[in-house]
């Protein structure tokens, strides 16, 4: 699937692995996974293959954060997107990330 990012800060801890603004400051073992999960995500044809890895607890949110999907990154974190589809059909679907979150925050 194509993998967007809806925040530049998400791009750019995806691409150099830190983020350029002092707001979003990440532990070194959080961002080498939120990287491999992404690396995951590109690979796989539809974010329906996600709930295969059980580790992940892939779920849709509900609530606020209504129309929102999210895999964990660990216990603490979770990545948030939106699933777009095009066409109607599930083939390639488009990702975009909307926020790399503390979930008890």
């Amino acid at each position: 699937m194509i993998v967007t990012f809806e925040q530049t800060y998400l791009q750019e801890l995806y691409d150099q692995g830190v983020a350029n603004d002092k707001q979003h400051r990440f532990q070194p073992q959080i961002v080498k996974k939120y990287i491999h999960i992404i690396d995951l995500m590109m690979e796989l044809d539809n974010v329906l293959f996600l709930a295969q890895y059980g580790g992940l607890h892939y779920e849709h949110l509900h609530g606020d954060k209504e129309g929102l999907s999210s895999v964990r990154v660990n216990n603490q974190y979770r990545i948030e997107f939106r699933e777009i589809t095009q066409d109607e059909k599930m083939i390639a679907e488009i990702v975009s990330i909307t926020e790399l979150s503390n979930h008890y925050k």
